[in-house]
């Protein structure tokens, strides 16, 4: 292969002023071979000069131009390393292919299966390149591994781009869900990036540090091309790293001598706080760095004021914070202020200053019409950097421009003396922590909440004083009295419990209103920034006032931590929560905060990197106070034996007949957590979690000796009925024969429910090896993807490969450590896993129960009226005609974010009809 150099030198012949953005990387490969940069990755860190990159990029051109690929072909980057996507990247732009870049939505197969089906539509099925962690999400799309192309000869011509061509396309999300693709042409680009290089004067002898995911316009524009088209080094490093420990923002800068980075204003927050909880401990030295630009949500002047001062010590310059706006539909970066913090005094948000060179903004009224200077209204933007329109996308390109050619960027703010200033936005987005989301996609969730009246729901963004980023607030009107203080505190735990759910974060407030407090317009639309500006008025105190009293005549008096330990746990329940540790009590419960499964590894983690030793998520599970797991921690019972107890206490609040739910085949009951949520204060949720997940801990040795182990729990936390039980696929079974036996010991069982589960276990044609469990409990961990269920059984026979092995080696890294699985625990999982299988396959029901409530949604495999069938047995085994009630989702998409809302409602509206309102 020919060396970085001698590629470079190839090239020579071209002009030094690049007609097309591949040009960028020939001059920087020619005119500044020793700068290049530098990639801290999973595997280490490396250093790839320009010459280098162009090299490899040269070779995986040589690999995609093999497979067919031509100028203007669409290619789809989903590479996780930057090493890999800048090398991907610039293959592209060299042959003329218009790359777009991805990123993966962790931990709902489905959205990003409808994400992946969206992106093969919109780019009339693009060539995906990545690696072998995402092949297995590929069913449907053409992909192909990056280790496949850079095996290809390098190629020694590159495609003449024009400028009107499309250079690369960037993803932003629309107001329909489903994402749209800025196209970004050559002439834009290069119209922009001399008008940022006015402000910003990178040179040679720069470096420029990038911690933003690389799907992102500012890492791919602002930090990395950017620095290209000045010759400048860059640095990039993962987000996790930042995001893990904010000081390494500060770190990295002082060991690389970074002199030119971006980072949003929640993380001057995070940094501060961390500054001043370490800062006597630290040894920096921030001299070197000239500028941060500061995008992607306001600058806090208070904020970044208190950053500068309290780095001051570490040689930060005063001048250092640029607030600056950027969309992706201009190219990022277009408006910078380098005049922060002396001309921003008095003020809550920093300006964002001037237009770079080229770029024209005004402010118009409702009808479009220019105000005068200094007077609010919406930002528009015009000029060659800004974007021609969406890719396949007529109705939104047409939306959003006006017939003289304005931008309409969807940002409220106002000009004075040429400066900007953002007031608000007129799109219906909340940007917390610099990332978006839309309204409409919460709102359609909470929608399906029983109590909520109905279209009467809002999500939208507010900022208290001096606050580091936006926060949300959920209205809503509730369809009974507000006087029914118990409904109405059910009702806001579920908002925070499927907020959380979906987006991962709680409520800031959680506001109940009378119905005419709704605004609607003539389309019967609400109206969110017009709610947003009367909460900030004052006008809903009364409703403030009422969930505040709400939740604390519900969630019971604050409890002072006893002793050191309790505030060391307190604490670190407050960091998962994002909390200040005051506000987390001794009788705090962790599912009762809205603690979800991830949540739940994220304590254990943290739990064990605070006290340094193994703690069994068991022990979390059965002990989820501060002041319980304290007890726990003490060295005289730390090392105690924990008898097994299977009864797991999910949510013990409320008056009505606890429910009892018996886990899946996996023997785990994390799944119900987020189901639990939804009984606070209703009744009880207990679940039910096999033996053998602690060490020293046997399996059952038959299914009668799980059912005797069960009742005798059940009867210990309720000794005597009514009772109800339930039992999800593999348990549903379990709770038929935990209820025959109650029913024989002389107790009344009033609910039985079957959550897509039938009465026989397993398949009575095919006994399940143990291939077969190791690959079903990987499918429900989101290890591998519905291809591989239906396809690594049969392989892994005829290969011989172990299946543990195989399936850990293809797992998605950033899965296995959301779940904290390594090989030997997931080893150990599949044997009990299997173990359970193998006590339930010669099970066969008999006998009946006097009602059962069967829940179904659609199977894995074949016709929802197929799976009904099958589900139909159970009328053998109940007195009376067993009831189906159909539910939304799939057998493994019953307790995700989307369908849980509608399983919850259909199960307690059940329970509460069995148990006539017990």
């Amino acid at each position: 292969m020919t060396s970085g150099t001698s590629l470079a030198c190839a090239f020579d012949a071209r002009p030094v002023e690049p007609g097309s953005i591949a040009g960028l990387l020939l001059r920087a490969a020619r005119l500044h071979p020793h700068s290049g940069i530098h990639c801290v990755e999973q595997d280490g860190e490396r250093f790839i000069s320009y010459p280098e990159l162009l090299e490899e990029a040269l070779v995986i051109l040589g690999g995609l131009r093999a497979r067919g690929c031509v100028p203007g072909s669409n290619i789809a980057l989903l590479l996780g390393q930057p090493t890999e996507f800048l090398a991907s990247f610039w293959a592209c732009l060299l042959g003329g292919f218009a790359p777009c870049p991805l990123a993966p939505i962790r931990n709902d197969q489905e959205r990003w299966a409808q994400h992946l089906a969206h992106i093969n539509v919109l780019f009339d099925r693009p060539l995906l390149i990545t690696t072998p962690d995402f092949m297995r999400d590929m069913a449907d799309i053409d992909a192909v591994e990056i280790a496949t192309l850079r095996t290809a000869s390098p190629e020694t011509d590159v495609h003449e781009a024009q400028l009107s061509d499309v250079a690369f396309f960037m993803l932003t999300s629309g107001s329909t869900g489903n994402c749209k693709a800025v196209a970004l042409t050559h002439a834009n680009l290069l119209a922009s990036l001399p008008g940022k290089n006015e402000f910003q004067k990178l040179r040679g002898s720069d470096l420029a540090l990038n911690w933003i995911a690389l799907d992102h316009v500012a890492s791919v524009i602002e930090t990395h091309l950017l620095p290209l088209f000045a010759g400048a080094s860059q640095v990039h490093v993962s987000p996790d790293l930042i995001l893990a420990d904010p000081l390494n923002f500060l770190r990295f800068i002082d060991r690389y001598r970074v002199t030119m980075t971006f980072a949003p204003n929640f993380l001057f927050g995070k940094i501060n706080a961390a500054v001043q909880a370490r800062g006597a401990q630290l040894s920096l030295d921030l001299s070197c760095l000239r500028h941060i630009v500061s995008g992607g949500e306001a600058v806090v002047v208070e904020t970044g004021r208190h950053f500068i001062e309290l780095l001051a010590p570490f040689g930060l310059k005063s001048s250092v914070i640029w607030p600056a706006f950027g969309m992706t539909e201009c190219c990022a970066g277009s408006v910078y202020s380098q005049q922060f913090p002396p001309a921003d005094r008095g003020q809550e948000f920093a300006s964002l200053g001037c237009a770079i060179p080229g770029l024209e903004m005004r402010i118009v009224d409702a009808r479009n019409h220019p105000v005068h200077p200094g007077e609010p209204g919406e930002l528009q933007l015009r000029g060659p950097m800004v974007f021609g329109g969406y890719y396949n996308n007529e109705e939104a390109t047409r939306a959003a421009f006006t017939a003289e050619g304005w931008f309409r960027t969807g940002d409220l703010g106002r000009i004075e003396r040429g400066e900007l200033l953002l007031v608000g936005r007129s799109k219906d987005s909340i940007i917390i922590s610099g990332a978006s989301y839309f309204s409409h996609e919460l709102e359609n969730v909470l929608g399906q909440l029983d109590g909520i009246e109905r279209s009467l729901v809002a999500a939208f963004p507010t900022r208290p004083k001096g606050a580091d980023t936006e926060q949300l607030v959920v209205a809503f009107a509730p369809a009974f009295s507000m006087e029914d203080a118990t409904r109405l505190y059910q009702l806001m735990i579920a908002i925070r419990n499927t907020t959380v759910l979906l987006w991962g974060f709680r409520p800031a407030m959680i506001l109940p209103l009378p119905a005419e407090a709704f605004p609607k317009t003539s389309l019967g639309k609400i109206p969110r920034s017009l709610l947003r500006k009367r909460l900030e008025s004052g006008e809903f105190s009364a409703g403030q006032e009422r969930a505040a009293q709400v939740l604390s005549q519900h969630s019971g008096e604050y409890v002072a931590p006893r002793n050191a330990l309790e505030s060391e746990i307190a604490g670190v329940f407050a960091s998962i929560f994002d909390v200040a540790s005051t506000a987390i009590g001794a009788t705090a419960n962790f599912f009762d905060l809205g603690g979800t499964s991830l949540d739940i590894v994220k304590l254990k983690l943290a739990i064990e990197a605070h006290f340094n030793f193994h703690l069994p998520i068991a022990t979390l599970l059965q002990n989820p106070t501060v002041q319980a797991l304290a007890s726990r921690l003490v060295p005289e019972t730390r090392l105690a034996p924990n008898d097994y107890d299977p009864v797991v206490p999910l949510q013990i609040s409320g008056k009505k007949t606890p429910l009892f739910c018996v886990h899946a085949g996996s023997g785990e009951v994390l799944v119900f957590l987020s189901l639990a949520g939804y009984f606070v204060n209703e009744r009880p949720f207990y679940a039910l979690r096999a033996r053998g997940f602690e060490q020293g801990q046997s399996y059952f040795e038959s299914f009668g000796e799980m059912i005797d182990t069960y009742v005798a729990a059940v009867r210990r936390r309720q000794p005597h009925g009514p009772y109800a039980l339930a039992g999800y696929s593999y348990g549903a079974p379990v709770a038929f024969e935990i209820a025959k036996r109650l029913k024989a010991q002389g107790e009344q069982v009033a609910f039985v429910g079957s959550i897509d589960g039938t009465p026989t276990i397993g398949d009575v044609m095919k006994r399940l090896d143990i291939i077969d469990s190791a690959v079903v409990l990987a499918f429900f961990l989101s290890l591998i993807d519905r291809r591989q269920l239906a396809e690594l059984p049969a392989r892994l026979r005829a290969s011989g490969e172990d299946v543990c092995d195989y399936i850990f080696s293809c797992a998605p890294p950033e899965r296995l450590a959301d779940l904290d699985l390594t090989l030997q625990r997931f080893r150990e999982w599949t044997q009990l896993s299997h173990a359970l299988v193998g006590i339930g396959e010669a099970y066969v029901p008999a006998s009946t129960v006097e009602s059962l409530s069967v829940f179904y949604a659609s199977p894995m495999t074949g016709t929802k009226q197929q799976w009904l069938r099958q589900l139909q047995r159970w009328d053998e085994f109940a007195s009376t005609a067993a009831r189906y009630i159909e539910v939304d989702g799939e057998h493994h998409t019953l307790f995700s974010p989307q369908h849980v809302t509608t399983l919850q409602a259909a199960l307690r509206a059940e329970i509460d009809r069995t148990l006539g309102g017990r």
